[in-house]
C-alpha cells in the first residue's frame, strides 16, 4: 500500500489491517459494480450519462469499503491503521475503473480512423461526398462520428452550420463551424457542398423550409437525419415521420388570424351547420373564443357534433353549447330549429365536396349543396336572421364539375336573397384547404407511411391552397363586412403545382424527394389543371386595408330571380328522378361559363361545353 511503509507490513499488526482492508474491498467493491452495472455496458460507444454512473458507483464503493473496514476497527477485528489509505485507495480504483472506461470511446474512435492504403497497393479512387451539417449539437456530432467510423458511407463532413453564436469560427470533432444557418446559401456556393444534411433534434418546419427552398436554389441535395424516436428503435423506418406544420406547405407567409376579426359575435347566438366538419369544428372553436351569447352546432354526424361540443365545454365552460342533429335537406325541421334557437348569425359549412363522387352521383350535389342552402336561406329569412355567411369553392368558377357547379348555384341563392330581402347575406370562397377532412394532404401523407408511391393527377396541374386557421379567418372576417350580396375571397398569393406540393411534403416528413415516388394517374372527370378564384370580367377590390380579403363582384352572374328559382325548382325534379343529363343541361343554362364531362351510355365522355351569354 503507498501510504504505509513496506517494511511495516512485517508486523503482524499492519498485516492484519493490510489484509482485512483488502478483504473488505474485495467484498464490497464488486458487489456494488455489479449492483450499479459497470460490467454490462459497453464502454467503446459510452456517453457522459455512463460515465457518470461509473464514477457514482466508484465512489459508492470507495465509501461502502470505508464504512466497513472502519466498523472491523472499531469492533476490534483488525488493528487500527491510517485512514488516508482508504482516500488513496479511492482514488486509485477512480483511475483504474473509471479512466480506463473514460478511454474507451475515444480509443474506440482512433481505432475506426480509416487506415491509410498502402504505397504498393493501387485503388481506383472514389469521390466522397462533401457534405454540410446543419445542427453543430448532438445529433451533428453523431453524423460526424458515423462519418469517421464508417468510410463506406462516402461522404465527408466538410462544416457545421449552427444558430449558437457561441459555437462560429470554432472546431467541433475536427469539423469547423461556419456560421448561422442563414448563411446558407453562401456556404453553398463557397465550399463546394454536394449534400446538406439537417441534424437537428426537433427541428421546426421554418427552419426545414429554408433549408429546403436554399438547397433547390442551388440545386444541392438535401435531407435531413432520423429522430431519436426512430434511432431508439433499430433504424429508420418511412412510417415514422416527423410532424410537419401545415403552414410549412404554403409557400408564402400565412395570413394572420387576428382575433379582432369575429369581435363582432360577442352577445350573438351563432348557429354553425356542418358543425362536426375540419372547418365547421375550428369555426365552432374560434367563434365560441369572440364571446357569443350562445353556439348551436349542427351537423348531420352525431358522434362528430358529440365531440365537437364536448371540446367547446371544455375550453370555454362560459359559453352556452346547443348541440343539434338535422339534415340541412328537411325544410319543416330546419325551420322549427331557427325559430326555437332565434341565431343571430348563421354560418354555413354543411356541404358534399368530393369532387370525383359528385360526379357519380349529382342528385346528392343537387340535393344537398343546392337545395339544402335554398331551404337554411329560406328558414333563415323566416326566422329573421341578421347575417348569413356561405362557404364556397374556387372550383366555383368556371365549373368543369357538378360539385363546383352545384356551390355556384348556392352562391346564386344566397346573392338573390340578399339582394331581394335586403339582408348581410354573403359567399367566401375558398381554395384547397391543407389537412382537412378528405382533403390531398392526409392523403398523401397515409401513401409516404406505406412507403409510395404518391399519385398526382397531373405534373401541371395546380391550386391555391390556405390552412384551416386561415380559411376560419376569411368566413370570420367576411362576416363582419358583410353588406349584402358580396361574394369574398381570400388573398391566397399564387397557385402551387400538386407536384411541388407532394415533394414539400416528403421533405418536411425527414425524406429525400428520390426516397417516395410518384404516380401521375391522369385528371379524373370534373377536375382541371388550374383553378381561378374569381371570372376574367369581376371586379376585384380589396375588403379592407390589411389586402387580406377580397371583395369580388361578379357581373356575369346578375340574374333575375324568376329564372333563377325556375331553375332550381328544375333541379329539384331532376335530382328526384336521378336525371343526371337533365341537371347537367340545366346547369349549364344557368351557368354560362360551366363545362361538364357527361358520361354517355357507350362509357365514353361527351364534353358539353356551355358558351357565355347574359341572361335577361
Amino acid at each position: 500500500m503507498l501510504r504505509l511503509d513496506p517494511s511495516a507490513l512485517g508486523t503482524s499488526a499492519q498485516r492484519t489491517a493490510w489484509l482485512g482492508c483488502l478483504g473488505a474491498a474485495l467484498v464490497v467493491k464488486p458487489f456494488i459494480l455489479v449492483t450499479f452495472g459497470l460490467y454490462r455496458r459497453y464502454w467503446p460507444y459510452a456517453y457522459a450519462r455512463d460515465l457518470l454512473i461509473a464514477l457514482i458507483a466508484i465512489a459508492t464503493a470507495t465509501a461502502a469499503t470505508a464504512i466497513v473496514a472502519m466498523g472491523l476497527v472499531k469492533v476490534g477485528a483488525i488493528p487500527a491503521f491510517p485512514y488516508s489509505v482508504l482516500a488513496i485507495d479511492g482514488l486509485i480504483t477512480l483511475m483504474l475503473l473509471g479512466g480506463v472506461r473514460a478511454c474507451a470511446p475515444m480509443l474506440a474512435d482512433v481505432a475506426h480512423q480509416p487506415r491509410t492504403t498502402p504505397a504498393l497497393v493501387v485503388q481506383m479512387p472514389r469521390r466522397s461526398k462533401r457534405v454540410l451539417i446543419v445542427g453543430a449539437g448532438e445529433v451533428g456530432c453523431q453524423v460526424v462520428r458515423e462519418a469517421h467510423r464508417n468510410p463506406q458511407l462516402g461522404f465527408t463532413p466538410v462544416g457545421f452550420l449552427d444558430d449558437e453564436p457561441s459555437k462560429w469560427q470554432k472546431h467541433i470533432q475536427d469539423v469547423p463551424v461556419f456560421g448561422p444557418i442563414s448563411s446558407l446559401e453562401a456556404t453553398l456556393e463557397t465550399h463546394r457542398i454536394d449534400e446538406v444534411i439537417v441534424a437537428i433534434a426537433s427541428v421546426p418546419g421554418g427552419v426545414v423550409r429554408t433549408v429546403v427552398d436554399a438547397c433547390r436554389r442551388a440545386n444541392v441535395a438535401s435531407r435531413m437525419v432520423p429522430g431519436m424516436v426512430e434511432l431508439l428503435d433499430g433504424g429508420f423506418r418511412v412510417n415514422r415521420l416527423r410532424e410537419i406544420d401545415i403552414a410549412d406547405l404554403l409557400r408564402r407567409r400565412p395570413i394572420d388570424a387576428r382575433v379582432e376579426a369575429g369581435s363582432y359575435l360577442q352577445g350573438q347566438v351563432v348557429l354553425v351547420t356542418g358543425a362536426g366538419g375540419s372547418i365547421g369544428s375550428e369555426l365552432c372553436r374560434q367563434v365560441a373564443r369572440a364571446n357569443p351569447a350562445a353556439v348551436v352546432l349542427l351537423g348531420h354526424g352525431e358522434n362528430s357534433v358529440f365531440d365537437v361540443a364536448n371540446a367547446l365545454r371544455e375550453s370555454f365552460p362560459a359559453v352556452p353549447v346547443r348541440e343539434v342533429i338535422a339534415d340541412v335537406r328537411n325544410e319543416r325541421r330546419l325551420l322549427s330549429l331557427l325559430r326555437e334557437h332565434r341565431p343571430d348569425i348563421v354560418f354555413h359549412a354543411a356541404a358534399h365536396k368530393h369532387v370525383r363522387l359528385m360526379e357519380s352521383h349529382p342528385e346528392e350535389a343537387i340535393t344537398n349543396n343546392v337545395l339544402g342552402t335554398r331551404t337554411l336561406v329560406n328558414a333563415s329569412l323566416e326566422a329573421d336572421v341578421r347575417r348569413f355567411v356561405f362557404i364556397s369553392t374556387d372550383k366555383a368558377v368556371a365549373p368543369t364539375s357538378i360539385m363546383g357547379a352545384s356551390k355556384r348555384v348556392a352562391e346564386l341563392i344566397v346573392r338573390d336573397a340578399a339582394l331581394t330581402h335586403h339582408r348581410e347575406y354573403v359567399a367566401v370562397r375558398f381554395g384547397n384547404v391543407l389537412g382537412s377532412r378528405g382533403s390531398v394532404i392526409p392523403e398523401f401523407k397515409r401513401q409516404i407511411e406505406r412507403g409510395g408511391p404518391i399519385t398526382v393527377t397531373h405534373a401541371d396541374a395546380k391550386r391555391f391552397f390556405m390552412t384551416i386557421p386561415e380559411a376560419v379567418y376569411l368566413v370570420l372576417k367576411a362576416g363582419g363586412l358583410s353588406q349584402g350580396g358580396e361574394l369574398f375571397v381570400l388573398n391566397m398569393g399564387e397557385p402551387v403545382r400538386i407536384v411541388d406540393l407532394a415533394q414539400d411534403l416528403i421533405r418536411l416528413s425527414g425524406l429525400a424527394p428520390d426516397d417516395i415516388p410518384l404516380s401521375f394517374i391522369g385528371l379524373r372527370q370534373g377536375e382541371k389543371l388550374d383553378e381561378a378564384l374569381w371570372e376574367p370580367d369581376s371586379v376585384v377590390e380589396p375588403a379592407a386595408g390589411d389586402g387580406d380579403v377580397f371583395r369580388v363582384l361578379e357581373p356575369a352572374t346578375v340574374l333575375h330571380s324568376a329564372h333563377l328559382h325556375r331553375t332550381i325548382a328544375g333541379l329539384s325534379d331532376a335530382a328526384s328522378r336521378g336525371d343526371a343529363r337533365d341537371i347537367h343541361r340545366l346547369l349549364g343554362d344557368l351557368i354560362p361559363t360551366f363545362e361538364s364531362q357527361l358520361p354517355t351510355l357507350g362509357g365514353a365522355n361527351t364534353s358539353l361545353s356551355h358558351k357565355r351569354r347574359q341572361i335577361a
